[in-house]
Formats: structure tokens, sequence, C-alpha cells
């Protein structure tokens, strides 16, 4: 396998280009993931009913508290190995891949005992309807078996994309894709397994782009080789990739926990609103999916130009991510916007009840879901700097604060759908002022001073260790 053709210079040359090239593959491969959860929703939809649509929507925000900072420290893995990367040191590469695949798998079986375990509970603690949640928790737990293998695929495809390989991801994924649609078809429709059938699907899906990605990276020659022997945790690198994983991994947490806030205000309202509310999410899944790959653009682009010391690269990174998370809301969230009625009409069997419910939220989150897309870059743009712990803080405060607070107050007084779906415009919009103002006052710093904060300073040492 040849390097040089896995790897895209970030460094140097046109980043326009470069940055749609890298963006497009992860954007399919990011909507092949969307797609595990929403052929789950349209086949128990369609051929299990409402109650059961409902049980599966209605975990998403749970199954993603709970992985969320496991899945956050996988962004400080792709994070450390584009600053080595830029700096050209191989050797602390290859530390960083090894480190990163143990972390994830001793991670994934933490959670998974956590969440099978803990299930119940929590889905207790959500208010969900006792016509639900029997269902819920088969489904869930099932779910939490998985995770292991979902997030060794993680954390393996975010080594990837820092060296600026983004096909083999999006290859792995459609194949797991595939055989994730015709399990759930088979085991629902012929085996009748219902809830449980879709959750099996998933897992077995999983762990096939698991063994995939992994044996590609064992085969590979060069710095992303997996390598058995050497399969250990370097404390050095663990401390480097946790101290940018970690505020990554909180901010997701913390972001499911406020959804998890709003999903039990919804659960209020009735099976009925909430299949409806998680037929419409499932589509946004979609268009943030589609613009969150630009996140992991300005992450990877921003990473390898600070190892590089090539920051007068930045700000034009930023511009390009700019016009491209913009393009990419028009075209994703114009098609859901026009085709919204006959999208949720495939999830809820064209029960018009449930349309009506997605229709309320449709109209008000997706048609100003441009605002999340540009949260996402600048927040990217610091973490890509290293200052993954400043951009966790804005966005717990500017987003999910402002949605808890949102829900304590705005929603007691005007108990609606419509009250409580606009407090994610609002919060996109103050977290979005908040990471740009951080952003420019960073860069202000970084090029007064000459050099990147202490805090990143690591990754630019020419010393091997």
């Amino acid at each position: 396998m040849n390097k040089k053709k896995r790897e895209m210079d970030m460094t140097s040359g046109p980043l326009l280009r470069n940055i749609i090239t890298f963006t497009i593959p992860v954007i399919l491969t990011g909507l092949l993931q969307c797609f595990y959860n929403a052929a789950d929703l349209v086949v128990v939809g369609r051929f299990e009913g409402s109650i059961a649509l409902a049980a599966v929507s209605s975990t998403g925000a749970l199954t993603n508290l709970v992985v969320g900072l496991c899945m956050g420290i996988s962004v400080g893995a792709g994070v450390c190995a584009a600053q080595y990367i830029g700096a050209r040191e191989y050797e602390r590469v290859r530390k960083v891949v090894h480190t990163s695949v143990v972390t994830s798998l001793i991670l994934g079986v933490i959670v998974s005992v956590f969440g099978v375990s803990l299930a119940p509970t929590l889905l207790r603690l959500m208010d969900s309807p006792e016509n639900v949640i029997g269902l819920s928790t088969l489904y869930i737990r099932i779910i939490f078996c998985g995770v292991p293998a979902n997030l060794l695929y993680n954390y393996c495809a975010s080594i990837l994309r820092s060296s600026g390989d983004t096909k083999h991801p999006l290859i792995f994924l459609t194949v797991s894709g595939i055989v994730n649609v015709a399990l759930n078809v088979l085991l629902v429709t012929v085996f009748h397994f219902g809830v449980a059938g879709v959750a099996i699907a998933t897992i077995t899906s999983q762990i096939l782009s698991a063994i995939m990605i992994v044996v590609y990276m064992a085969k590979s020659d060069g710095y992303l080789k997996i390598e058995l022997k050497k399969l250990k945790i370097t404390k050095k690198y663990l401390k480097r990739i946790l101290v940018i994983g970690i505020p990554s991994g909180l901010q997701g947490s913390l972001f499911s926990l406020s959804n998890v806030v709003i999903q039990s205000s919804i659960n209020s309202f009735g099976d009925i609103v909430m299949a409806g509310n998680g037929a419409s999410g499932n589509i946004e899944g979609f268009i943030y999916i589609a613009m969150n790959s630009v996140y992991h653009a300005t992450v990877t682009f921003v990473g390898q130009n600070v190892g590089a010391k090539r920051y007068d690269r930045i700000p034009k990174v930023l511009r390009c991510s700019t016009a491209v998370v913009t393009g990419t809301w028009l075209i994703f969230g114009g098609f859901a916007l026009i085709f919204a009625r006959p999208l949720l009409g495939l999830y809820a069997g064209g029960d018009p009840a449930v349309i009506d419910a997605g229709i309320t939220r449709a109209y008000i989150v997706m048609s100003t879901y441009i605002l999340c897309g540009y949260m996402d870059m600048f927040c990217g743009a610091l973490r890509g700097m290293g200052k993954s712990f400043t951009a966790m803080v804005i966005s717990l405060l500017g987003a999910c604060g402002l949605r808890i607070l949102w829900i304590n107050t705005i929603f007691k007084i005007f108990e609606s759908q419509l009250s409580i779906y606009i407090s994610y415009p609002v919060s996109w919009a103050l977290t979005t002022a908040c990471h740009f103002v951080a952003f420019y006052l960073l860069y202000k710093k970084t090029i007064k001073l000459g050099f990147i904060p202490e805090r990143t300073r690591f990754s630019l040492r020419s010393k091997q260790y």
C-alpha cells in the first residue's frame, strides 16, 4: 500500500479543493452511519407500528449521552495525530495509533457494562411512557453490547482522517451499511424479531466495520500500521489525547444531556409526538452529519498546519470551511425542507398525526441548521489549535446551559412543541458568536507571540519520545 497515495498535503497547495476532496467522503461516511439508525426507524415504524418507532427513536439522546465522552476522546487522537503528521514526527504518530486502539477497547467494555446494567433506570429518569419503556430497554441494551466495536471503528477512522485518508472509512461503512439494511429486513419481516432485530442488525454491522478497518490498518505500511506486539498505552500520548479529547467528549455528552432534557419534555406529549419528533430528528441527523464533516475537515486541516507552523493558512482554512458548510446546508437542508412530508411518511408509515408532529419540528429546526454548522466549524478550529477546553466551556455555557435554562423557564410558561424547538436556533446563534470571538482572540495572540500557546506546544517539538 502506497503511503503517499493515502496522504493529503494540507500544509501547502489549494485549500478549497483539498477541503472539498476531504469532506465529500466524510459526508458519505457519516450519512451511512446515520443510515444505520434511519434503517432501524423506517423498518420498525412501517412493520411494527408507532409504539415500536417511539421506543427506538427515543433512545438516541440517552445513547449519545453515555457514549459521547468516549467518542469525543477519538477527536483527541485525531488532532494529536494530525499535528504530529504536520510536523513530520511519524514515530509519535505510531505511538498515538497503538495507544488509541487499546484505549478505545477498554472504554468500550466499560461503557457497554454500564449501559446494559443501568438502561431501565436511565430510561425511567427520562420519563419514558410505560407502553414504550419495555421495548426501549430491550433495544438499548443490545445497542450497548456493540459499543466496543463502535468505538474501535471510530478511533481508527479518526486516525485515518488525520492523514487525509477519508476514502477507506467510506468503503468500510458502505459494506457494513448494506449488511445492516439486509439484516433489518430479514430479522424484522421474516423472523419477526421486532426492535431486537433492528438492534442486532446495527451491532452486527458495527462489528463488521471495526474488523475491516483494523485489518486494513494492520496490513498497511508506514506510520498508521497496527502491530499486535506494539499494542499498549503509552502514558505520555494518552495524556496528550485526553487533554484534547476529554473536553470534546464532555461537550458531546453534555450536549446529549441537554437533548435528554428536551427529550424528556417531548415525552410528556405522548407517543405520537415522540414518534414524530424522532422521525424528524433522524432526518435532521443526515443534515447534521453532512455539515459536521466540515468540522472534521477544519480540525484536521488546522491541526496539520499548527504542526507545520503554517499559521498563515489557518484563517484561509476557516474561509474555505465557511463556504463548504454553507453549500452543504443549502443542498441537504433545502432538500429535506422541500420533501419534509414524504420523508416523514417513510418513517411514520403514512400516519398523518405522526407526520404533523414531525413537521412542527422540521420547519423550525431544519431551516436554521446552518447555525449549527457554523458553530461546529469554529469549535473545530479551536480544537485543531489545541484549545479544546475553551471550545468545551463555550459550547456548554452557550448551547447546553441555555437549552436547559430554556426548558426550565420558557417552556414552563409556554408548554408547547414550538417553545421547545425554538431553543435550538437560539442556542446555536449564541454559541457561534462566542466561538468566533474566542478564535479571533486566540489567533491574534498566536501571531503576536509567534507560536501556539503553551498547552499545545508538545506537538511542535522535534525531539522524539
